[in-house]
């Protein structure tokens, strides 16, 4: 029982610290965008513009979609660094 009370305790540390590391990486970004809902391309079909083309939203969030995941994939792989190395990343600091 203990066994298990203690994985769930460093489940919720790695967690919470990859947490830590994409806010960070999300911080540095300059210009990361959010998603566009295109409300406005399915309520008025009369407008043709290139703005609200279902199509290109669609292909807007998507590479949003990407840009996201790859922030997670990089905070999982210095997630993994900084464990493999045994670093304590408290404070914003590598000690």
């Amino acid at each position: 029982m203990n066994l298990k009370k203690n994985e769930a305790e460093e489940h919720l540390v790695r967690r919470s610290r990859l947490h830590e590391i994409l806010i960070a990486l999300i911080k540095q970004q300059k210009d990361l965008e959010l998603m566009d809902d295109g409300v406005q391309a399915f309520e008025n079909h009369i407008n043709h513009s290139d703005k609200y083309d279902p199509s290109k939203i669609i292909e807007h969030n998507q590479r949003i979609i990407k840009k996201y995941q790859s922030l997670v994939r990089s905070a999982i792989a210095l997630d993994a660094l900084l464990e493999s190395e045994d670093y304590d990343i408290s404070d914003g600091r590598i000690s």
